[in-house]
């Protein structure tokens, strides 16, 4: 960025110093983005719908699976949460009637999950509100040009491995 800029003012550190000033923004903002719409979303799914941002991401994965159905490693995998964390979901879940959980059909050995009819109606539900805040909080104070620019940075930073639906 600004080579001929010495010390303290330099836009960028190198590795092992601290952040500078612009560093520490874009990072921090970051965190802070994140966290305030994850705490918002949240909040909202409760509200109208009794369930948490996680169940709701785990209902929605499962409604968006190509056979209807998919392994708890997968759904960890497809998550922020560990397979034991799944599986303590997935438990709860099934207790509300939203999943069940079966041996695998190809090998016996692992779980898959499959939403229930009652689980189907509730992501179906809960995705229309839920989209809707998310162009509400956060979408919508964006321009297209800066959809399209911050996309571009989220592609850089994480590749997305396997499409993540909405």
């Amino acid at each position: 960025m600004q080579s001929n800029v010495k010390g303290a003012d330099r836009a960028r550190g190198d590795a092992g110093e601290r952040l500078t000033p612009l560093e520490l923004g874009a990072w921090r903002g970051m965190l802070r983005a994140h966290a305030e719409l994850t705490r918002r979303l949240d909040a909202e799914l409760h509200t109208r719908h009794g369930m948490s941002l996680t169940s709701y991401e785990v209902l929605m994965l499962l409604s968006d699976a190509p056979r209807g159905r998919l392994r708890v490693s997968e759904l960890s995998a497809a998550t922020l949460l560990s397979v034991s964390g799944v599986s303590r979901m997935i438990d709860r879940l099934a207790r509300e009637g939203l999943v069940v959980k079966q041996a695998c059909e190809e090998d016996g050995r692992g779980a898959e999950v499959t939403l229930t009819p009652m689980g189907r109606g509730r992501v179906r539900s809960a995705r229309v509100s839920h989209l809707a805040d998310v162009r509400a909080h956060f979408l919508s104070r964006l321009s297209d040009d800066e959809l399209v620019a911050l996309a571009g940075v989220w592609e850089r930073v994480a590749p997305e491995e396997a499409g993540d639906p909405a």
